[in-house]
């Protein structure tokens, strides 16, 4: 399985953030300009464990305001 996740970030953060998600162990994330900041590529068989990171580790990343999950149906 596959989540785009879209993160909302404080201003002067998006740096640190991707820091923090490389070093928890999300390989993939992207700068991007628009509404949100970040985009973390999430693949896992199982999605609970998507769920895990996006509420325990995304959400709980200092700088992070909001986030939006998009589970891929490929």
């Amino acid at each position: 399985m596959r989540a785009y996740v879209l993160i909302t970030a404080e201003a002067g953060t998006p740096e640190s953030i991707e820091q923090h998600l490389n070093e928890a162990g999300i390989d993939q994330v992207d700068h991007v300009s628009g509404v949100y900041d970040l985009v973390a590529v999430i693949e896992s068989e199982d999605s609970r464990r998507i769920g895990e990171l996006v509420m325990k580790t995304i959400q709980r990343t200092p700088g992070v305001i909001s986030t939006v999950t998009l589970m891929s149906l490929r």
